[in-house]
């Protein structure tokens, strides 16, 4: 029987994709469930799954953009995988635990350090990155664990043999002064054509401006220090920063609710809600999934959604819904170091936080110079119905939640001016 494989819907507003690559080869026998390509949409880059067992046929080819409920290829589910590999597998395995008891005498000498020397040798020219490296030793793994791993080898990875240079001694010896002139191209996925229009969009149809202001991180490192043990006993992960910033952006749009607004024609829409969009960077490109109603969340809760979320974005198995809507973002380039830049906006929202990397610097403290963990953040907002004043207010709310991070449970209420009644 031969089951046709159509492109399923990845959103509503979505009529189009385009298969980004097949994860197996033509002609492959596959699983039922097992995953065979990639579809990339404007907004995320999905799997497309084996419906039955059989032999794959394609009718598409990889850069093909395809139509929702298109044939992207076909099962002949009367050819099926070989059920008896598995048990043949395990009969071979069985057979050298029989022979020592039949002759140990003659077995045990071979037991020695031999072994593990000769497939040092065996794969002693086979190259490996230092993150690769990282991560074998993260998880106990040889180079002959992770070869034996590896399902089958493809056209890819043979062409790649053959059209590599053929190592020569001088080449070795002057590797430093060695050069290039070549170059490749690569046709720029959906994802990534998308954010691009959106990007030059922002720039031109926006009144975009960025205001600044710096964090004392003292209070949520100490925090996290203090608690993180028995935060990872009782939630199972780790309490970061994004948590407490996104916390604090809810709690600051009670004082400035402008920041939280979107512009329709000629009509301002004020969201009653905050759900805020956390940019993830993926082997894809930038994805933003939203988590939905920080305002009434707890820190460990934004945390806990904001894990599944990334781990759903970075494995291709977010949906198109969990990366809609959104009235504000929130972006972090301290992860990768950056000390100071300007967000752009993620339209039809108003407004970006950008978060940024954490560095002990001077600064003064009560009349005397201090060294202090300090953070630089960055609010780019639209001009056209958020003015200064609220831009410059929410910064600083955010600050003082950051700074006073007890805040967050009364609602920005300063519990002195509160029994003062001031």
């Amino acid at each position: 029987m031969i089951i046709e494989v159509k492109v399923p819907t990845p959103g509503e507003s979505i009529t189009e994709v385009e298969l980004g690559r097949w994860l197996v080869e033509e002609g492959d026998v596959v699983d039922k469930d097992d995953e065979i390509a990639e579809i990339e949409s404007d907004k995320a880059t999905l799997t497309l799954v084996a419906e039955e067992a059989g032999k794959i046929s394609f009718k598409t080819e990889e850069g093909d953009t395809l139509e929702v409920g298109a044939v992207a290829c076909t099962i002949d589910t009367s050819v099926q995988p070989e059920a008896g590999a598995e048990e043949s597998g395990e009969k071979e395995e069985e057979k050298p635990k029989e022979e020592p008891a039949k002759s140990p005498s003659k077995e045990e000498p071979k037991k020695e350090v031999a072994k593990p020397a000769a497939k040092e040798e065996k794969h002693e020219h086979v190259k490996t990155t230092s993150v690769a490296k990282k991560m074998m030793e993260e998880n106990n793994l040889s180079i002959d664990d992770v070869i034996n791993g590896l399902k089958r080898i493809s056209k890819k990875e043979v062409g790649a043999v053959l059209d590599a240079p053929a190592p020569s001694s001088s080449a070795s010896l002057q590797q430093t002064g060695s050069f290039s002139r070549e170059e490749s191209r690569e046709k720029m996925s959906s994802l990534r054509r998308k954010l691009s229009q959106r990007l030059v969009a922002v720039k031109n149809e926006t009144a975009m401006l960025t205001t600044f202001n710096e964090i004392d991180m003292s209070r949520i490192m100490e925090l996290r220090k203090k608690y993180q043990p028995r935060f990872i006993e009782k939630h199972g992960f780790k309490i970061g920063f994004m948590g407490f910033f996104t916390k604090a952006c809810a709690a600051a749009m009670n004082f400035h609710p402008a920041i939280n607004s979107m512009l329709d024609g000629e009509e301002i829409i004020n969201p009653e809600f905050v759900d805020v969009g956390i940019a993830v960077q993926t082997p894809k490109g930038l994805m933003v999934p939203i988590i939905r109603n920080t305002e009434s969340k707890s820190v460990p809760q934004i945390e806990k959604d904001l894990k599944d979320l990334a781990e759903k974005a970075r494995n291709k198995k977010i949906s198109v819904e969990e990366l809609t809507g959104g009235t504000f973002t929130i972006t972090n380039g301290g992860t990768f170091g950056s000390l100071l830049s300007t967000p752009i906006i993620n339209p039809p929202q108003s407004g970006i936080l950008g978060m940024h990397n954490i560095v002990e610097r001077p600064v003064a403290v009560n009349g005397k110079v201090e060294i202090r963990p300090m953070m630089y953040v960055a609010l780019s907002y639209d001009h056209r119905i958020i003015d200064g004043k609220d831009s410059v207010g929410f910064l600083v709310k955010v600050k003082e939640f950051i700074e006073n991070p007890e805040r967050l449970l009364t609602n920005g209420v300063n519990l002195e001016e509160q029994l003062l009644d001031l």
